[in-house]
């Protein structure tokens, strides 16, 4: 399928995901009205406007998740709209305010957007794998996690996974919302997202992996990892298809700090790896995200080697890691 004449919106463009899915759109012909919060900023804008296609179909509106009605003009007259934006922070000294308040509030304001509308068709909700996982299920070798879990915001309160916590009541919020003004929503909870950067700047999914090459594992795994291009091709193609519908897990493969650095230490052997781990338990059976509604969508999930490949090679391009 093809976007010519169609028009679409997708909030905070700047950020990783988001760059990827406004460059995947340009290229399927597309018009975006992008949203960012300052439009004058060349760290959120350069790089979208270096995309093919960007000079003909590429227009910036500036929106602000915590002002309702500043994504009115964005999503106006759009056939579909992709909300990206959303703040990912995993430590602040006010959670409630900057992470889970914002996202909530964000969330329904694009949508109140979207409700005052009638040419959007269908909104795409970037959720997370966060708000899935975070429960009381017991969870083994055998296990499959799938599209019928939901993170409960008591356990993830309890653990203080403020970010899971904003991720699971946004989209409990979104569905409640949508069902309640007869939006079609559908939603994409991906894992840790990793691969190839266009953005000048660091984002913290792909942060994760340059700290686990320096030496710092703060965020423990198993990492759930899956490539950005094709969450952003999942975004598209949950547009694109009329049977689309519901949630859909985007989540390549599991994969433990341990087998992360082998595989590194095997595509970079000059690269300068931490010899030490602290995986409490590195020899333990990993559990498994289901695939199968993910590749109804017409995914082919790019291995988690060539991601790690693409991002280490992105760090080197961008000078954010040297060797």
């Amino acid at each position: 399928m093809g976007g010519e004449g169609k028009v679409v919106c997708v909030t905070g463009a700047s950020g990783y995901i988001a760059s990827w899915l406004v460059k995947q759109l340009l290229q399927l012909g597309y018009t975006v009205k992008a949203t960012v919060r300052d439009p004058n900023d060349p760290k959120k804008t350069e790089h979208l406007l270096a995309l093919d296609g960007a000079k003909e179909r590429l227009h910036f509106f500036k929106a602000s998740l915590l002002e309702e009605g500043s994504f009115d003009f964005a999503v106006d007259g759009c056939d579909g709209v992709f909300h990206t934006a959303s703040p990912v922070l995993f430590s602040t000294n006010d959670p409630q305010v900057d992470i889970v308040d914002t996202a909530v509030k964000g969330t329904l304001n694009v949508l109140k957007s979207c409700a005052k509308s009638p040419s959007v068709k269908r909104v795409i909700y970037t959720s997370s794998i966060a708000a899935v996982m975070y429960n009381e299920k017991p969870i083994t070798s055998d296990t499959v996690v799938d599209e019928t879990w939901f993170s409960d915001p008591a356990v993830c309160k309890k653990a203080k996974k403020w970010y899971a916590l904003s991720k699971t009541l946004a989209e409990s919020a979104a569905w409640k919302f949508t069902e309640e003004n007869g939006i079609d929503l559908v939603t994409l909870n991906s894992g840790l997202t990793i691969g190839t950067l266009l953005q000048p700047t660091l984002n913290i999914s792909v942060e994760i992996i340059l700290k686990l090459v320096n030496g710092d594992q703060s965020y423990p795994s198993p990492y759930k990892l899956v490539d950005v291009k094709d969450v952003s091709h999942a975004h598209i193609q949950a547009l694109e298809l009329p049977s689309a519908s519901g949630r859909y897990c985007i989540v390549e493969s599991i994969r433990s700090s341990t087998e992360t650095l082998k595989i590194l230490q095997k595509l970079f052997p000059t690269l300068h790896l931490p010899t030490k781990l602290e995986d409490k338990k590195p020899n333990e059976p990993t559990y498994k995200v289901s695939r199968e509604r993910a590749e109804s969508l017409g995914i082919n999930f790019i291995s988690w080697e060539v991601s790690l490949k693409d991002t280490i090679e992105s760090f080197k391009e961008k000078g954010f890691l040297t060797f």
